[in-house]
């Protein structure tokens, strides 16, 4: 996990720095947010992660709750020229509303209705939503995070 926290902090990291444009602050938020964001995601995909985000007494408000706390896209609109409040706003409501989404589906088809958000997301995101190519990684990486990786518990083996 750390692997994949380090590398996705450096592509972000490098994407920002070849620009040149931004602040050392900036470049410092970025690779903090691509760090959280790209080992997130494989964190949050292992049987660990899974049964403390899905253990007994974790209701779906927790994991809602834990989808409402990355506002990562409005700190990125803070310090990155380019992406706007807009694209930060849908990215993340896209975010909140394929969670609730899931959260809301049967236990049946919990982990389809996980994917076919996620896709649909990207897609809006990345057909509709203006971001500087640096940050292209963005939604995509926070969908993965959030939607595939924190929302779906652990499938049974049997």
């Amino acid at each position: 996990m750390y692997g994949t926290a380090v590398l996705g902090g450096g592509l972000g990291v490098g994407a920002v720095v070849v620009r040149g444009e931004l602040s050392l602050w900036a470049v410092v938020l970025v690779g903090l947010v691509a760090f959280d964001l790209f080992g997130g995601a494989a964190a949050n995909a292992t049987a660990a992660a899974k049964r403390t985000f899905h253990a007994p007494g974790r209701a779906a408000r927790h994991r809602l709750g834990f989808v409402a706390a990355h506002g990562q896209p409005f700190l990125l609109a803070l310090v990155v020229p380019g992406l706007g409040w807009a694209a930060a706003a849908v990215i993340y409501a896209l975010a909140l509303a394929g969670a609730v989404a899931v959260t809301a589906a049967p236990g049946a088809v919990r982990r389809p209705v996980a994917f076919a958000v996620t896709v649909l997301a990207i897609g809006v995101t990345t057909v509709t939503v203006s971001v500087p190519d640096e940050l292209a990684w963005l939604a995509p990486v926070l969908f993965v995070k959030l939607l595939l990786g924190h929302l779906l518990p652990e499938e049974s083996r049997g």
